[in-house]
């Protein structure tokens, strides 16, 4: 016979209360721990390198050396929301107009095409994995809210030209502009800065070393939407 008297029915509910209350919690703490100090520090690598150091039968971490943002040319910077999200300073994560166009192409039975802006880029590169999920779609509009929440545009911006994946093993601006054009990343010109974002959707398929008949529409495509910006003066909308 237990020593103990069976637990009250009002003391169970409570307890389980408790722990309905404390789970979110935790998990909103444990995501600001992992998102407040990216505001200052460099990320040592990412959910995505991770999977492809996993996915390497030699075992091998990918190319990646961060670079701050003052030291990725701005060629590139531009290139990238040129190519990616020209909306990037004005909205707060998501991009409605995208979001709205892409449903309605989608009504009129076209393939759902995504409407990712570079803070959910951002937030899946870094915290997340591959595929499609609600739960992972679920954790990628959080994380991305707590980033727009805790960190600048241009950092954002910053971690994604450091983050992103611009062909096999290779991420960041530095070690693609190394690899693919011998020179720092601070270096790259329009075109070249150009070729590396026309990659972007999908570095697995698309090769800057060897662009394909997509890779060089997206690259014209790219040059002449950084010239409708405004050329690099388009950057100053970016809060520091």
């Amino acid at each position: 016979m237990s020593d103990h008297a069976p637990e009250s029915g009002p003391r169970r509910r409570l307890r389980l209360r408790t722990l309905l209350l404390a789970l979110p919690l935790a998990g909103l703490l444990l995501s600001l721990l992992l998102v407040l100090p990216l505001r200052w520090l460099a990320p040592v690598t990412s959910a995505f390198m991770i999977a492809v150091r996993l996915d390497d039968e030699a075992g091998r971490w990918p190319e990646y050396r961060w670079v701050p943002y003052e030291a990725i040319s701005a060629q590139l910077a531009l290139a990238v929301l040129a190519g990616e999200d020209q909306r990037f300073a004005e909205h707060h994560g998501f991009d409605t107009v995208e979001i709205e166009r892409a449903l309605s192409a989608a009504d009129q039975g076209g393939k759902l095409r995504g409407a990712s802006t570079i803070s959910q880029q951002v937030a899946k590169n870094l915290f997340l994995w591959s595929g499609r999920s609600y739960v992972r779609k679920a954790l990628e509009a959080w994380f991305t809210l707590l980033i727009e929440a805790c960190w600048s545009k241009r950092r954002i911006l910053e971690m994604h030209l450091n983050l992103a994946q611009y062909g096999p093993r290779t991420f960041g601006a530095e070690a693609a502009a190394q690899r693919f054009f011998g020179k720092p990343a601070w270096d790259l010109d329009a075109g070249e800065a150009a070729r590396l974002a026309a990659v972007l959707p999908n570095p697995r398929l698309y090769r800057v070393e060897a662009p394909n008949a997509t890779v060089r529409t997206r690259e014209r495509h790219i040059r002449t939407q950084m010239r409708n910006l405004g050329g690099t003066g388009f950057l100053d909308r970016l809060s520091e």
